[in-house]
């Protein structure tokens, strides 16, 4: 499954479609695009954190729903009212206040379905700090 996106179509597409992404500044940015793939990365800012100095739970769901909004974009092109049914996420270690990546791997990418799986980590992305499954409903063409 080949992307029909670059990086830099999904960023205009976003700025215009989904701006609010950026209501807490410019902290989320693509980084990669590849088939049946796609990359963000969250350099979290001080709303991002929890009681601790840890990255919140919310910030890892974000980071989690964007990147796989991302990765479906990426494949079907500039849709905008494809949107989440579901998201399932699990905690596996507490992340430092530091950059976090998001990889989204397309599991299957049907006419009215997508399921994405996301793999958070910082510095090792044999190390995850979370996992996350989602859902994503495409509109009818």
């Amino acid at each position: 499954m080949q992307p029909v996106m670059t990086i830099d179509e999904v960023h205009r597409f976003l700025e215009t479609a989904f701006p609010q992404i950026h209501t807490d500044g410019r902290v989320l940015e693509v980084i990669d695009i590849a088939p049946g793939k796609a990359s963000m990365r969250l350099d979290p800012s001080e709303r991002h954190l929890r009681p601790g100095g840890t990255v919140s739970g919310p910030a890892l769901f974000t980071l989690a729903d964007v990147t796989a909004y991302v990765a479906v974009l990426a494949h079907i092109g500039p849709v905008a009212l494809a949107v989440t049914t579901n998201l399932n996420i699990n905690f596996l270690r507490l992340p430092k206040p530091e950059p976090t990546f998001c990889t989204c791997r397309i599991l299957k990418l049907g006419k009215r379905l997508a399921v994405i799986d996301a793999s958070i980590f910082q510095r090792d992305e044999r190390e995850l700090i979370a996992q996350a499954t989602a859902t994503y409903s495409i509109p009818p063409r």
